[in-house]
């Protein structure tokens, strides 16, 4: 029998409790009151809309938009349709979020990584993914050139860029737009594809959606999620994690970890010496072990309130010896 493919991800697990999460990327500062009341007012008594119409509307073109149970259950359902439009490769960032090639392999097609976008180099029908900002790097890359394939961009990440421009992205390419993470509410399970045009890829891709793909909650959440008092909740909190940021890598720096550059609240670090993950655990606090993005003895680490980084500081002076 098989070993089941499964990503391995971050955030809440079933090890010893966790007082600060350095693990999850999610806005520590989520969620914004107004879309907090909408969510826990959905009405959970009758199904939404199977067509999910007026909201739809409500995100832009409906006959292109189309909705997801977030972005894990998007990235299943174009990687199948890629398939079933006689795709056979696909191609995925490294280091990456593991569900693009967990996706791909699931269905027997062949996953080609690569680093720069320069690496993408199609010979056959494929589907490529782009993340932008990259998770779990945070970082960007200045441009895209023209693909000729079917480009998925992961936009899960942008409302969190707290520096640079978003860059061009391929023409025609998809977008898939997941803001239950930069709203704080990874909990309510919904995002939305937006498709190029209403063709083969998109009659395949309508037509995988599990029907209520969306809960009451997940319909409220993208309801308020472009509402101009969601927008300027999300300016104000980019705001105040650029402080929080530049507090903890200072915090980092101090006690001699290896940090590389992001444009997000989330970046990945080395620790001076290996064994300091589970240490500091055994202190309440939790950071994202980066080994299986492909990168052993660093982890991701998102910028955490000031509460979080005094903890932070305290365990890493009982451990390190350090006096910083």
């Amino acid at each position: 029998m098989n070993t089941p493919l499964q990503a391995e991800h971050g955030g809440t697990d079933d090890g010893p409790p966790v007082a600060h999460d350095f693990s999850s990327n999610a806005n520590p500062l989520g969620p914004p009151p107004a879309l907090w009341q909408a969510v826990q007012q959905a009405d959970r008594r009758a199904y939404p809309d199977p067509h999910y119409r007026a909201l739809r509307r409500r995100l832009g073109d409906a006959e292109r938009v189309l909705p997801t149970a977030g972005g894990a259950e998007g990235i299943r359902r174009m990687t199948l349709a890629a398939l079933r439009t006689g795709r056979r490769d696909v191609w995925v960032p490294q280091p990456a979020f593991g569900d693009y090639a967990v996706a791909a392999q699931a269905l027997g097609l062949t996953v080609r990584p690569y680093r720069q976008p320069e690496d993408i180099h199609p010979s056959a029908p494929a589907l490529v993914w782009i993340c932008e900002p990259c998770n779990p790097t945070g970082q960007s890359h200045a441009a895209w050139p023209a693909l000729d394939a079917l480009v998925v961009v992961d936009c899960a990440y942008e409302p969190l860029r707290l520096h640079g421009q978003a860059p061009a992205l391929p023409e025609r390419a998809w977008q898939l737009i997941c803001p239950n993470k930069a709203l704080g509410l990874t909990g309510v399970r919904a995002g939305y594809l937006v498709a190029p045009a209403t063709d083969e890829v998109w009659a395949q891709a309508l037509s995988l959606a599990p029907s209520w793909v969306l809960s009451a909650e997940g319909v409220a959440l993208l309801t308020h999620w472009q509402e101009d008092e969601t927008e300027r909740w999300l300016a104000a909190s980019r705001a105040r994690l650029r402080d929080w940021v530049a507090a903890q890598r200072a915090l980092l720096h101090a006690f001699g970890w290896t940090q590389a550059p992001s444009s997000t609240p989330f970046w990945l670090a080395r620790p001076p010496h290996a064994g300091l993950l589970p240490q500091l655990r055994e202190h309440g606090i939790k950071l994202r072990d980066a080994t299986s993005f492909g990168l052993p003895g660093w982890v991701r680490v998102s910028a955490q309130p000031p509460a979080s980084q005094h903890a932070l500081r305290r365990a890493l002076h009982q451990i390190q010896g350090v006096n910083a």
